[in-house]
């Protein structure tokens, strides 16, 4: 389990160590992949172009050996044949034999090597033999197709050239064996050159492709490697016509092979050989892997010491930043009152300045803050007892609006009833003083005004045990006591409600329907109309509107009228339900109640 210290989730300078690490170690085996791929094909392309160049001098330099004891041969042609013998065999060892034929292919004189195979012997006529026919007309070199030599050392071929008298005439022909003795300490020297391991391989191909020189498995038969791939390209490239390339041996072993012709001066003589080295593959990458493996360990090496530079150099300079977090973390216990503000101008010094700043401020806003809160302490308990009071009188408040109720509702049932009986009484005094026989109608009269009296109060006592208009709704209830009032007058009736106002039934749809009822009572006993018409209506799906209209009498809504308190009574109670009351009448002329009430929040 990684400890907090350096857990990256627990620390911050932790996550800069690590983030550096990581980026230390990813820019590290990013560079050293890169790198290390440039240096192998760098160095792959040195080793190929340094094979190419000793194959290129490798041909050179056998072509120019093979020039110079042609040219000895032609330009020793006249002396006589002793002379010649010594010279060249002075010169040349590695001539396998020396001979001297005239004209007719007749042989003069010959001296043979150590190295020689077959006698050639005085006498013996050689005009047969492929350099002879050659040799008379120009400088000849014969390429053998097969060697027979039993020490095993590989013959190159026949050189022959003209012999020519003071005149210019074609007098014979001289003819030399060469062999590949001469060349071995070359070999040898380009092998250690190009691998110390001598992995190297030198090939001698003629003009067809076949082996002349090289081991003796491989020796006088055809070249068979399969081309694979192209050798990377030669920067700078190199002016010459064949590529190196990779051929794949019938053993299965892949090798760069580069090729280069024998450079031998003379007519058809160019292309009569060509030089061949190869070396496996493996062995030309072996270097260059190498050295790329060898890059990756060091970049690898490097990214991780710039990665521990980095992080001691992290761990130093976050030194202040972990210092401002314990100081943080202290104020944070209470252990200290104040962040300690490190000296410099850095960020770190800045940001503990900063909360420094901030942490001041909050213990002054705080202390503000407690104040304010004693205060607030104070005044809610000021505005609870205010609220209290509020409350009482509010109740009183609720007290006499529901004895103004009340009084309203005697006067709407009991003082008319009882006016009503008042006038009999009195109508029954006046008959027994002048009419005594009609005295027994009216007392019969005067019953019945008694008993709908005491109905209307029965009926106000049921209503304000019951709530219909809470129960059913304001356009039901005002239906009932339309059709009430219809059955008492028989009077023309019309009314008229739409389903949203019909709906409406909170409080105030119990002091509408009261009112509305008092109005009916005021028609019934004083309009003397013959139509009554009742709507109600919403405005706006905001407002309620009731109107009761009748086509009676009139009167003066301004006048006054003492001991009488409807109008006044309808006045208060729109009021109480924050409606507007209007009465429109005047004598003669019917009357119209009406009024409005919001039933929609009113907008912000």
């Amino acid at each position: 389990m990684m400890t907090p210290g350096f857990n990256p989730r627990h620390s911050l300078v932790a996550g800069i160590i690590w983030l550096m690490v990581a980026l230390a170690a990813s820019f590290a085996i990013a560079a050293s992949i890169w790198a290390g791929g440039v240096a192998r094909e760098i160095v792959v392309q040195q080793h190929v172009r340094r094979l190419v160049l000793e194959t290129d001098q490798l041909g050179s330099d056998l072509g120019q050996a093979v020039s110079m004891r042609l040219e000895a041969i032609r330009a020793l042609g006249g002396l006589p044949p002793l002379e010649v013998f010594k010279r060249l065999r002075g010169a040349y060892p590695d001539l396998a034999w020396i001979a001297v034929a005239d004209a007719a292919g007749v042989l003069m004189a010959s001296a043979a090597g150590e190295n020689a195979i077959g006698h050639l012997n005085s006498g013996d006529n050689v005009s047969t033999a492929p350099w002879f026919s050659e040799g008379l007309q120009r400088p000849w070199i014969g390429v053998i197709g097969k060697s027979t030599s039993p020490s095993a050392v590989p013959l190159l071929g026949d050189l022959a050239a003209p012999v020519r008298d003071e005149s210019g005439h074609i007098t014979g022909v001289i003819a030399a064996r060469l062999t590949w003795h001469w060349a071995s300490t070359d070999v040898q020297r380009l092998s250690n050159t190009l691998d110390t391991h001598g992995s190297a391989q030198m090939l001698v191909l003629n003009r067809a492709g076949v082996v002349v020189v090289g081991p003796e498995p491989l020796r006088n038969a055809a070249w068979n490697g399969l081309l694979v791939d192209e050798a990377p390209p030669i920067e700078p490239p190199l002016d010459r016509t064949g590529a190196p390339r990779f051929e794949r041996l019938p053993a299965g072993q892949t090798v760069l092979v580069a090729r280069a012709p024998v450079s031998i001066e003379g007519d058809g003589l160019r292309d009569a050989w060509q030089v061949q080295l190869s070396e496996p593959k493996e062995i030309v990458y072996q270097r260059a892997n190498a050295l790329a493996v060898r890059i990756v360990w060091i970049s690898t090496g490097l990214g991780l010491a710039t990665a521990v530079l980095g992080a001691l150099g992290a761990r130093h300079l976050t030194n202040r930043l972990k210092s401002l977090t314990r100081s943080a973390a202290a104020v944070g216990r209470g252990e200290i009152a104040r962040i300690e503000v490190p000296s410099g101008h850095d960020e770190v010094a800045q940001l503990a300045a900063v909360f420094a700043k901030i942490l001041d401020d909050l213990h002054q806003e705080r202390s503000e803050l407690l104040k304010l809160s004693g205060e607030l302490e104070r005044r809610v308990a000021v505005r609870t007892r205010e609220v209290e009071r509020l409350a009482e009188e509010s109740r009183y408040a609720a007290v006499v609006r529901e004895r103004l109720q009340i009084a309203r509702d005697l006067h709407d049932t009991l003082a008319h009833s009882m006016m009503a009986m008042l006038s009999e009484v009195r109508l029954l005094r006046r008959l027994q003083a002048h009419d005594p026989d009609s005295l027994p109608d009216e007392l019969a009269r005067a019953e019945q005004v008694a008993q709908a009296g005491m109905n209307e109060a029965r009926s106000a006592i049921a209503q304000m045990r019951v709530n219909s208009v809470r129960d059913t709704g304001l356009g039901p209830a005002l239906s009932k006591a339309v059709e009430r009032f219809n059955d008492r007058t028989g009077l023309d009736v019309e009314f008229d409600v739409d389903p949203e106002a019909a709906r409406f039934g909170d409080e105030r749809a119990e002091v509408i329907f009261r009112m509305t009822e008092e109005a009916l009572r005021n028609i019934e006993r004083h309009a003397a109309a013959s139509r009554v018409r009742v709507a109600l209506r919403t405005v706006d799906a905001a407002q309620l509107e009731l109107r009761v209209e009748d086509d009676g009498v009139g009167f003066e809504p301004e006048a006054s009228r003492p001991g009488h308190f409807g109008l006044v009574g309808l006045r208060e109670q729109a009021q109480l339900i924050g409606a507007v009351f209007e009465i429109r009448s005047a004598p003669n002329q019917g009357t119209l109640l009406r009024l409005i009430l919001r039933i929609a929040p009113e907008p912000l």
